[in-house]
């Protein structure tokens, strides 16, 4: 088994995820939206690049949710936003989402070549780990990072699910990017609540209000759940039922 990390989705090409297991990191905020959403409840969630073809997917699907943000906010006439506290069992429970974020959703596209997807967060992590090793393919975590950029939270989720990965697969031969995020994780191993100040997008939330909302996503193991992207139906929902 590969570990290995794409720290932005341009990075993840088709030949690494070709045969490979895929897992998709937004942590600040869309995997955490989308883990505690399909925690919660919701039936399923639609993945979708951009808030037009949101509006359009949400018409064809009766009583469809339209979930996501564009520079942090929900569009206009959006009914929920990227927040992981608005994704109650109450608002979402047995709905559809189309959910569209400036990088979280384009990150889960971009990674659907490979053989599986999941979506991990610090939420579930080892939920996430556990999985992927038990796919028994080479794994490939992917970033959404920010604007195409690198984000500094996603590497290091990275980074502790591939560390977790090579508890559970001693014999895992480490990419060299795989290694980078593993190194760039160590000092958040024991607190990742760090992050809150550490990590520029997290600060930058928190100025703008959304403080709680950082909080939710920096809470490890909040779930012992993966929901999974099926490209064949261009659907985010549990491995199960």
């Amino acid at each position: 088994m590969r570990l290995d990390v794409a720290l932005t989705p341009g990075t993840a090409t088709p030949a690494a995820l070709a045969g490979a297991t895929a897992l998709v990191v937004d942590v600040l905020r869309a995997s955490t939206s989308l883990v505690t959403a399909l925690a919660h409840g919701a039936r399923e969630a639609v993945p979708v690049g951009e808030v037009e073809d949101a509006r359009r997917v949400a018409a064809a699907h009766v009583g469809a949710l339209l979930a996501g943000e564009r520079g942090g906010d929900p569009p206009v006439g959006f009914d929920l936003g990227n927040s992981p506290l608005e994704f109650t069992r109450e608002r979402v429970g047995g709905r559809t989402l189309v959910f569209t974020t400036s990088n979280g959703t384009r990150a889960l596209l971009a990674a659907r070549r490979a053989a599986a997807v999941g979506i991990a967060g610090f939420v579930n992590l080892t939920a996430a780990a556990d999985w992927a090793c038990g796919q028994g393919r080479d794994v490939v975590v992917v970033c959404a990072g920010e604007l195409g950029e690198r984000s500094f939270e996603d590497e290091v989720c990275a980074g502790l699910l591939i560390e977790r990965m090579r508890v559970l697969e001693p014999g895992a031969v480490l990419a060299p990017t795989g290694a980078l995020a593993a190194a760039t994780a160590r000092p958040y191993a024991r607190d990742v609540g760090r992050l809150a100040r550490d990590a520029p997008h997290a600060r930058h939330l928190t100025e703008r209000g959304r403080g709680p909302d950082v909080a939710a996503c920096m809470r490890l193991d909040a779930f012992a759940l993966v929901p999974v992207y099926r490209a064949d139906v261009d659907k985010v929902v549990l491995p199960y039922g």
